[in-house]
């Protein structure tokens, strides 16, 4: 839930640390892996959110240079893709929608909405190579002694907060750190913090820009399970409704705004299984 004011402001921030090369993402990453096995697990999912995430921010830029030449009343500009779960005679669930989009699918993605800016794709991606670098702080096993991987649990949401914390000690700007700390499901409020008694301050946990909700989206269709996992949108739509209605519709809303993923070539390209 992208607040527009607030993106105004984070624009403005003048910069305090130093936004990472490729060469210092990495870096970061092998500075606090315990093991071969967090590092692969837990890099290698980043690698593959940030890839997503280039992938929407690529599409979404392709709608905005072409928002001139679209008619008014297509659902790229008025949103009105109706998007619903639906069942087919044996069961099997699928996203449809009730109007389709005018504009070919591109990389995998179908869909999508014209944004009100130019989307910043070099920070998506080095975003998205950052955003669950506070993962291995949560881990119950971090394969140092050859055992398995595991995760804390319970305490596990707070990985974004100390993904955040671990770059500003780091001397990574702001603007890069909030990528770790504002990714966590489809966004979570300090209503939501409250009301559930999860561990953490009390506080918005929120996208600021649309750079970090496109990587909060990507993240969504990716999962650090051991093996890691692809989700179809229809696979985290069930996922998110456990949650809650109103969280999923947050997440529909946020495949109206930047279209569905085809996740099977990513699958096959990185060699993961998919959870439909």
């Amino acid at each position: 839930m992208t607040n527009e004011s607030n993106e105004t402001t984070e624009s403005n921030k003048p910069t305090t640390g130093y936004i990472p090369t490729l060469a210092q993402v990495d870096e970061l990453h092998r500075k606090i892996a315990q093991s071969q096995a967090a590092y692969d697990l837990i890099h290698g999912h980043c690698v593959v959110v940030a890839d997503i995430a280039r992938r929407m921010a690529r599409r979404q830029n392709a709608l905005f240079t072409r928002r001139c030449t679209l008619p008014t009343d297509v659902p790229e500009k008025t949103g009105d893709f109706g998007l619903e779960l639906t069942k087919d005679n044996t069961g099997e669930e699928s996203l449809g929608m009730l109007h389709m989009p005018a504009v070919p699918s591109t990389e995998g993605l179908t869909g999508g909405t014209v944004p009100p800016r130019l989307i910043d794709e070099h920070l998506v991606v080095i975003g998205g190579l950052l955003h669950d670098i506070g993962t291995y702080f949560l881990l119950k096993q971090d394969g140092s002694d050859g055992e398995p991987l595991k995760f804390d649990g319970p305490h596990y949401v707070q990985h974004g907060l100390k993904g955040y914390e671990y770059l500003l000690n780091e001397g990574v700007d702001e603007s890069i750190a909030q990528f770790a700390r504002n990714h966590t499901g489809v966004g979570l409020t300090r209503e939501t913090v409250e009301s559930q008694g999860l561990p953490l301050p009390p506080a918005d946990y929120v996208p600021m820009n649309l750079e970090q909700e496109v990587v909060m989206v990507a993240d969504k269709y990716n999962s650090k399970s051991i093996p890691p996992k692809f989700l179809t949108a229809e696979a985290y739509t069930r996922k998110a409704a456990r949650f809650g209605e109103s969280n999923k519709r947050e997440w529909l809303r946020l495949l109206e705004r930047y279209g569905v993923l085809d996740v099977k070539p990513l699958a096959a390209q990185y060699h993961m299984r998919i959870a439909e």
